[in-house]
């Protein structure tokens, strides 16, 4: 079995500047990298890793682009290494044609939400996905029904094709794996954007210390139990002591 982790970094100043240096490098390479081979493609000349890897070195000798020469080469040449793979994957015909990397920069219009004094409790219920200490209910969205036909007629074509690595078997794969996808991006596009209208619209949340799971031990609710999971509020992996694991701590409602 396979485990997933993930690990959030937080760097000091000085590792801040050089992380942001570094991308700033590479996301230049790959802008040149990217312009000269879109040259020379228009020229109907293929020009492969070695070559780019052989202009870069040229690159960082000039005056202009003597600024690369202050990071790793590194990053840079692994950036040439993910624009070769993006080209292969064009001329597979499994990708589009490679596009150019943008910046991100700070907009002087956008400024910080003003505080506010809002304070609501949440709740997560069975029937509603969400209750709001305001009396405002938010429904389940229930993203799996809405595509559970689709999915089940894609698989169903899926299940018919032959074993192995045919191109119809691939295409029906690619077909469900698109919908499976969808579902994905739905359910986390619902509770970011509910997320961020609360967060906005409150300075303090309260959220009750509430297992899912144990939600879904009484039978008559096990259905709905299922939906709430497929909106996107899964139960969480406790740790040793029993405890969500990233739910905040608030003290339990009395009987």
């Amino acid at each position: 079995m396979r485990r997933a982790f993930k690990y959030r970094f937080y760097p000091g100043d000085a590792q801040a500047a050089e992380l942001s240096r570094t991308f700033g490098c590479v996301r230049k390479v790959y802008n040149l990298a990217l312009a000269a081979r879109t040259e020379a493609w228009a020229r109907q000349e293929r020009v492969n890793y070695n070559q780019t890897s052989a202009v870069l070195t040229a690159w960082r000798r000039t005056e202009e682009l003597a600024y690369l020469n202050e990071v790793s080469s590194v990053p840079l040449r692994q950036t040439l290494r993910h624009l070769q793979t993006a080209f292969a994957n064009f001329f597979g015909k499994r990708a589009r044609y490679p596009r150019f990397k943008s910046m991100l920069c700070e907009h002087p219009t956008v400024k910080p939400l003003p505080a506010t004094d809002g304070v609501v409790g949440i709740d997560v219920g069975l029937d509603h996905l969400l209750t709001l200490s305001t009396g405002e209910k938010i429904a389940n969205p229930r993203h799996e029904r809405k595509d559970r036909a689709r999915l089940a007629l894609a698989q169903r074509h899926l299940a018919k094709k032959a074993r192995g690595d045919g191109a119809n078997r691939v295409k029906a794969r690619r077909v469900v794996a698109r919908i499976h996808a969808r579902i994905t991006d739905r359910r986390r596009d619902h509770p970011h954007k509910l997320t961020t209208r609360l967060v906005r619209e409150n300075q303090t949340l309260v959220i009750e210390d509430l297992t899912v799971r144990n939600m879904a031990k009484n039978l008559k609710a096990a259905g709905l139990a299922v939906t709430v999971c497929g909106a996107g509020v899964r139960p969480q992996r406790s740790p040793p002591g029993g405890q969500s694991a990233t739910k905040q701590k608030t003290p339990r409602r009395e009987p």
